[in-house]
């Protein structure tokens, strides 16, 4: 019985079988490298979310029903820095307007209408502080 062919088909197996393992082998090699980049990039999610987890605690809170204003904001940041009651004239020379009667009034009535929505309060007559 001559076995060469039989030899020879097993040969072609074993050839092809090589490489099939060479491609598996450099298939694995581009996915771990894909993975490795996967895994990195969510280590820097997770410390993106940590950090602005930590950022975001230190923000003063702005109310949701806050007037469209863009004074609004400024005047809350204003009093956060405070560190006692604020007169309209005050928060007028914080936020570096002019201190004519037009401007010290707008403020007053940016700063009453803060009280009434429950964000400031009126210390005195006329001094706002935030509300505790």
């Amino acid at each position: 019985m001559n076995v060469q062919p039989l030899l020879d088909a097993l040969g072609l197996q074993e050839e092809a079988a090589r490489a099939m393992a060479g491609d598996l082998r450099t298939q694995i090699e581009e996915l771990q490298a894909r993975l490795r980049e996967a895994e990195t990039h969510l280590e820097h999610l997770a410390i993106t979310r940590k950090t602005v987890t930590a950022l975001a605690d230190r923000l003063p809170a702005v109310p949701s029903h806050l007037p469209e204003h863009p004074d609004y904001p400024r005047i809350l940041a204003v009093l956060n820095e405070a560190t006692g009651p604020l007169r309209a004239r005050d928060v007028c020379e914080a936020l570096d307007c002019e201190l004519l009667p037009k401007n010290i009034e707008g403020t007053r009535a940016k700063l009453k209408r803060l009280v009434k929505l429950d964000i400031l309060a009126e210390a005195d007559t006329g001094s706002f502080t935030k509300r505790q």
